[in-house]
């Protein structure tokens, strides 16, 4: 049997682990997470169009990369919709 100072080491551990699930949580569902995603897509795309495409990329590059923000933004909604009808625990 376990001695008492294993079992609270354990729990200690335990809740290190529920901290670090709980704070990736809370970025993942962060507005400064979606908004660096944006401000990255839209530069790497508008580099791209610069220097590759050369095609008014500044202003081309808005286009993906607000679909891609939607898309970020619509995953939740879609994530509730499969785990109700598709999940199955």
């Amino acid at each position: 049997m376990a001695n008492l100072d294993d079992l609270e080491k354990r729990i200690e551990k335990i809740e290190k682990r529920n901290d670090d699930v709980e704070l990736n949580k809370a970025w993942e569902t962060s507005w400064s997470r979606k908004l660096l995603l944006l401000s990255f897509t839209y530069i790497a795309i508008g580099l791209y169009m610069e220097f590759i495409l050369n095609i008014n990329p500044w202003i081309n590059a808005i286009v993906p990369s607000l679909g891609f923000m939607l898309s970020t933004l619509s995953l939740p909604y879609f994530k509730r919709f499969w785990k109700k009808y598709f999940y199955k625990d």
